[in-house]
């Protein structure tokens, strides 16, 4: 079983350091960078849970992230090969890749409905932490237009994943 405590504590910690690290103005670079990053961390964790999971409203989630991720990770490639630009790595994308193997390494411990809750928890937090900052930062500071486009038609599209996460944590009765 999950405990609440760890998993609570985890996220606070998660909300803090990404805000923290993200405290100086980043340029377009390094938000495309960190947003690819963001991308591609989600497209991992739901590959776990395809993997792990036996309860189809998990399964479906994950497919779900798989598929948006990939889909908006693919347009901001093909954008970046469209400007001939080179994102630039940054603190931000870094602490995101550590704190998500770290998170891989406790969600591949744990089976049955202790992973679904798990997931699904850190589902929920990291498209909360993602799409406030997403919106308060990183929107705000693009300068390329066509970035700040994909970014904010891919924040709609997050935001329902957020919700979506919320009602499997509540479906779960993860407590």
């Amino acid at each position: 079983m999950i405990n609440k405590k760890t998993c609570a504590a985890a996220l606070v910690a998660f909300a803090f350091s990404m805000p923290a690290v993200a405290e100086e103005p980043m340029n377009d670079l390094e938000i495309a960078h960190t947003a690819y990053t963001a991308g591609q961390i989600d497209i991992r964790y739901a590959h776990l849970a395809l993997a792990l999971s036996q309860n189809e409203d998990v399964r479906a989630f994950a497919a779900t992230m798989v598929r948006d991720h990939t889909a908006v990770n693919d347009a901001a490639g093909a954008l970046i090969t469209e400007l001939n630009v080179t994102p630039q790595d940054n603190g931000l994308s870094q602490a995101l890749v550590k704190g998500a193997g770290e998170k891989v390494e406790e969600l591949t411990g744990l089976r049955g409905k202790a992973f679904d809750c798990a997931y699904a928890t850190n589902e929920l937090g990291y498209h909360q932490v993602v799409n406030q900052t997403v919106e308060g930062k990183f929107i705000p500071n693009t300068t390329v237009e066509p970035l700040k486009e994909l970014l904010t038609d891919a924040l709609a599209t997050f935001k329902q994943h957020e919700k979506h996460a919320e009602n499997m944590v509540s479906s779960l009765k993860c407590s």
